[in-house]
C-alpha cells in the first residue's frame, strides 16, 4: 500500500488538526462553564433589578401617599392659621387697648394726685385766709 504525496499531506493536516482540537477543547469547556456563570449572574442580576423596581415602585406609591397627605396636613394648617389670624389681632387690639388703659390711668392718678395736692394747699390757704379774716372781723367788732 503505497500512499500518494497528497494523501500524506491530507494525513498531517488531519492530524494537525486533531491536535488543534484536543489542545482548544479545555478552553472551550472554561468558556461554556464561564458563560454559564455568567447568565447565571445575569438571571441573578435581572432578578435583582426586578425585585428592586417593585420596592422601588411600592415605595414611590407609598411618598406619593405621603405627599398627597402632607399637602391636605399644610392646607388644614394653613385654613387655621387664617382663622386663628383675627383672634390673634384682635388680641392685639385688646393688647392696645389695655396699654391705653393703663395710661389713661397713670394719667388720671397722676391730675388727682396734683389736684388734691392742689387743693391742700388751697384748703391751707384758704383755712388761713379765713382765720385771717375772722381775726380782723373780731378785732373790728363786727363778730
Amino acid at each position: 500500500m503505497t500512499i500518494s504525496f497528497g494523501a500524506l499531506a491530507g494525513l498531517i493536516a488531519a492530524i494537525a488538526f486533531l491536535i488543534l482540537v484536543l489542545f482548544t477543547l479545555p478552553i472551550l469547556v472554561k468558556s461554556v462553564k464561564t458563560i454559564n456563570k455568567v447568565n447565571i449572574t445575569l438571571d441573578s442580576t435581572n432578578k435583582t433589578i426586578n425585585d428592586l423596581n417593585d420596592q422601588v415602585s411600592v415605595l414611590m406609591k407609598q411618598t406619593e401617599d405621603l405627599l398627597d397627605k402632607s399637602n391636605d396636613l399644610l392646607a388644614d394648617v394653613n385654613q387655621k392659621v387664617e382663622d386663628l389670624d383675627p383672634v390673634v389681632q384682635a388680641a392685639a387690639d385688646v393688647g392696645r387697648s389695655v396699654s391705653g388703659i393703663n395710661e389713661s390711668s397713670k394719667n388720671l392718678i397722676d391730675r388727682m394726685a396734683k389736684n388734691h395736692a392742689r387743693k391742700r394747699s388751697l384748703g391751707i390757704l384758704g383755712s388761713l385766709t379765713s382765720r385771717i379774716f375772722a381775726r380782723r372781723k373780731r378785732q373790728n367788732g363786727e363778730d
